[in-house]
């Protein structure tokens, strides 16, 4: 059959819950940077934590009296990257599981129980703070196993629910939610801890993670086979049009996985991108705040800025993307490259521009959210390649690729705060130096080693399948 309306299909519907489900799950991660900003005591006499006066104060004062009854900890640099970091030791624990019982039970109830077990932790996160650093550090940590499990769960879902020439689009649709998540609860955390209280953004937000987890229960199936209101004409759309490219053996073909050159490819490019991400992610309102001298209300605007941009690139890319490999026949490796290229280089130069025009603020914020936004080109290329080279083993290979894209999660944000003891424009220069020279790496190798087809070893030994 042909492409089916896209309008109330079952695959729409699904990304349009993911959407939802990756909208809270990064609300869920991003918000502690925010709220830390807040729980940190102004006046704190630790020479490691001390604040820059290269930029002049600028804030515009508000009418609004700032609310101060949240409690504050003298926690100095080197503790808070410990804090930022916590959350990806978990994180990196339940990739390749989440992956591997994805593939063997479903992503569905995987996928539900980890934004659901996040959300649960989220809430109990004032009362850890309150314990100590280290019950705040095991609570991030466990919410980063929760999470662990969420994108390879999604992308073993992606094998049976995407048509190959709707990938693209499909994938960008439910991901762009983390972005999105991060747009939103950066501003609204800033609002939440200058008007009420920090602890309220953790309580808001981990609420909304429950009551989603009810209505994806309710709403999703596995795969096609299975859904209760999917049309006939659907589920026969995209199961003809993925007999070709999926595996009907049961064993995981590890040794042949763990040797191809295009699986490390990703890898190499997943690793390079996410140090750029986690690192601005972790650490923007810092910089926000220590450099260019935003107050709370103002930074969470502004460094949700990026997030933003990045948001529309991600939709933009994936319409994109399928559009040159269905109308003008481009071939996908052609595409994941090109996107891939544009997604890691654009960013790694506007990051190392934003570190030389000193405090001028508009332009650091324009250069910041550049870098940020160009990098939404990667989730249509490198980042959807697992369903292009092994469609049956995607979420396996996720689990891979991500569990080295967590590495820069867990020692970014800790090598960034080591370097930036004394807050100066040059520190931060050194920082964004080595995030755009990884990136740069990272786009080489892929553009150099990245494949489009099906591999051998993903459809039983048969022949290579194009995409």
């Amino acid at each position: 059959p042909g492409v089916l309306p896209t309008c109330c299909s079952a695959r729409y519907n699904l990304a349009l819950l993911a959407f939802f489900g990756f909208f809270l799950l990064y609300a869920l991660r991003v918000n502690l940077s925010v709220a830390l900003v807040d729980m940190i005591e102004p006046n704190t006499s630790l020479a490691k934590n001390t604040t820059s006066k290269v930029c002049p104060e600028h804030s515009s004062a508000l009418n609004v009296p700032r609310n101060t009854t949240g409690k504050k900890y003298s926690w100095d640099a080197d503790t808070q990257g410990w804090i930022l970091g916590s959350f990806f030791y978990g994180y990196i624990i339940t990739q390749i599981p989440g992956g591997y019982f994805a593939r063997k039970i479903g992503g569905k109830l995987l996928l539900g129980f980890g934004i659901l077990g996040t959300a649960v932790f989220t809430l109990f996160t004032p009362l850890a703070a309150d314990l100590g650093v280290g019950y705040l550090i095991a609570v991030r940590a466990l919410e980063g196993l929760g999470e662990g499990v969420t994108f390879p769960a999604m992308h073993a879902m992606w094998s049976s629910w995407a048509p190959p020439l709707e990938r693209s689009k499909l994938l960008s649709i439910s991901y762009a939610g983390a972005q999105l998540g991060t747009v939103v609860s950066l501003p609204l955390s800033g609002l939440i801890c200058y008007y009420v209280n920090w602890i309220y953004v953790f309580y808001i937000f981990g609420a909304l993670g429950v009551f989603w987890f009810l209505f994806w229960i309710w709403l999703v199936s596995d795969t096609p086979e299975t859904h209760r209101r999917i049309s006939p004409t659907e589920r026969e759309y995209i199961l003809s049009s993925l007999k070709n490219q999926l595996s009907t053996q049961k064993s995981v073909p590890w040794e042949p996985m763990l040797k191809s050159l295009p699986l490390w490819a990703i890898v190499v490019a997943h690793f390079s991108y996410n140090w750029t991400f986690y690192t601005l992610l972790t650490l923007l309102p810092t910089y926000m705040k220590e450099i260019l001298r935003f107050d709370a209300q103002e930074n969470g605007f502004l460094s949700a800025l990026p997030y933003f941009g990045c948001w529309l690139f991600i939709i933009m890319s994936g319409q994109i993307a399928d559009y040159l490999r269905e109308k003008q026949n481009l071939s996908t490796v052609c595409v994941r490259k090109t996107f891939t290229l544009i997604g890691m280089i654009g960013p790694a130069v506007f990051l190392v521009a934003a570190g030389f025009i000193g405090c001028d603020y508009t332009l650091a914020v324009a250069f910041l959210t550049i870098s940020t936004a160009l990098g939404g080109f990667c989730t249509s290329g490198f980042g959807i390649n697992h369903l292009d080279i092994a469609p049956s083993f995607a979420g396996i290979l996720l689990g891979i690729t991500n569990s080295f894209a967590t590495i820069p999660g867990m020692v970014g944000p800790v090598i960034a705060k080591s370097l930036t003891h004394h807050n100066t424009v040059g520190e931060w220069q050194t920082v964004f130096y080595i995030a755009a020279s990884i990136n740069l790496f990272g786009a080489i190798f892929f553009a150099l080693f990245g494949s489009g087809e099906v591999q051998d070893w993903a459809v039983n030994g048969r022949h290579l399948h194009g995409n």
